[in-house]
């Protein structure tokens, strides 16, 4: 019996039971497109908060006062955070090699006020090249100067989300005096628009002054909260950050390690994005195979139904499968004949499931505005899948009815 004989009376069989055949493709077109759409979602989510931490700066590094962890992963306390101070950021300024911009970083969260609105913000205290690390521009008014840094000038320049909090008349912002915890600032710039971040933060709800206005007039501190730079390229951010190290340990007196003697432990943290964008790709690739492996589920389930459906297509067909074998055919061909129907069904599943599963993947992003990308190899993946598992599970049924004895499956009632 040639191979299109057998795909007719597959199709034969499959089409005299329209929806028992439907229900049974039913879990494998589930399957798939639940697959397709976790998966879209997984790389989606990945990609786009890789896009973010770019938007910030591939090549930023940020350091921080305290260790990274303390004894045991204890806690720090709070003389430890203090360790970071303007002569560390002046001799990583005029030091060190690898960076092309660098500033100190301090902040405060509190009401911003302008007559009867107000709104909750933070103002970050920083130096001019804050701009260029972080990748922001002032799109109306200027940025403050250095002079005003030195005379630690009552002047800032706000994000968008501040505006509209505080202006919602729409008003022109710039020249206009605010007031920051009772301190009152006035504004000289609007910074460009950023939107929101992967992680659902407003990139806009901010103001930025000069570090020593925040640390004078608002904190009444002498430490940074930090220090934020840029490595001269991405591919050099470790021995820029190697370099800082050296300045730090060098600058807070710590020891190396000797023949007696442990090295002292680090009172500051340095990450880079790059460090940070590589963390969360490996955590969302974690939680994109797991989002597939539960949609997989679906499609064993889906493998089972076709092996059920099988088995009892051969049991109703017991006398089909004699007289079939009575008048010539061999095992080889009943074998054929079932694993052709079982994939018939794996394979149109598969086909409208990848269907399903990109317009499914296109709904929630519409819906739930959530990133997603369709990467090829997931439909080449899910599809292989399914017609493997259609084959699979269809083998037993159709071994069974190839290993039938003729006689007696005439003689079956």
């Amino acid at each position: 019996m040639n191979g299109t004989n057998l795909f007719k009376i597959a199709l034969r069989a499959i089409f005299s039971n329209k929806m028992r055949s439907f229900l049974t493709a039913l879990g494998i077109i589930i399957g798939v497109a639940s697959v397709i759409a976790m998966l879209a979602i997984g790389q989606g989510s990945k990609r786009s908060i890789k896009k973010q931490i770019s938007e910030m700066g591939s090549n930023m590094i940020m350091i921080q006062p305290g260790a990274d962890k303390g004894p045991g992963g204890a806690r720090q306390d709070a003389s430890s955070m203090q360790t970071l101070k303007i002569e560390d950021f002046e001799h990583i300024r005029d030091e060190a090699k690898y960076i092309s911009a660098i500033s100190p970083t301090v902040n405060s969260s509190g009401q911003f006020v302008n007559g009867n609105n107000n709104a909750p913000s933070t103002l970050y205290g920083v130096n001019l090249d804050y701009l260029t690390i972080r990748q922001l521009k002032v799109a109306d008014g200027d940025m403050f100067t250095d002079q005003d840094i030195k005379n630690a000038a009552k002047v800032c320049v706000v994000g968008k989300t501040v505006v509209e909090n505080l202006f919602p008349d729409g008003s022109d912002p710039v020249g206009r005096v605010i007031r920051i915890k009772n301190i009152p600032f006035r504004i000289i710039g609007v910074l460009e628009s950023k939107g929101t971040n992967s992680m659902g933060m407003d990139q806009d709800d901010l103001a930025l002054a000069p570090y020593t206005t925040v640390m004078k007039r608002i904190l009444a501190q002498t430490y940074l909260g930090g220090i934020n730079c840029s490595a001269l390229t991405e591919d050099i951010t470790p021995k820029a950050i190697d370099d800082i190290t050296d300045i730090l340990r060098r600058d807070h007196k710590l020891k190396d390690a000797t023949d007696t003697t442990e090295a002292d432990e680090d009172d500051f943290t340095i990450r880079s994005q790059e460090e940070i964008s590589s963390m969360m790709s490996s955590t969302m690739s974690l939680l994109t195979i797991l989002l597939g492996s539960v949609a997989g589920i679906s499609l064993i389930v889906g493998g089972i139904g076709i092996m059920n459906i099988m088995y009892v297509s051969v049991t109703e067909r017991t006398r089909e499968i004699g007289l079939r074998m009575s008048v010539g055919a061999r095992g080889i061909d009943i074998l054929s004949q079932f694993l052709i129907e079982a994939a018939l069904l794996s394979v149109t599943g598969g086909i409208i499931g990848v269907f399903f599963g990109v317009g499914a993947a296109y709904l929630i992003k519409l819906a739930a505005n959530m990133p997603i990308y369709i990467e090829m190899w997931s439909i080449l993946l899910s599809f292989g899948v399914c017609t493997f598992i259609g084959v699979f599970f269809g083998w037993y049924p159709a071994k069974k009815a190839a290993n039938l004895d003729p006689i007696e499956a005439i003689r079956y009632e």
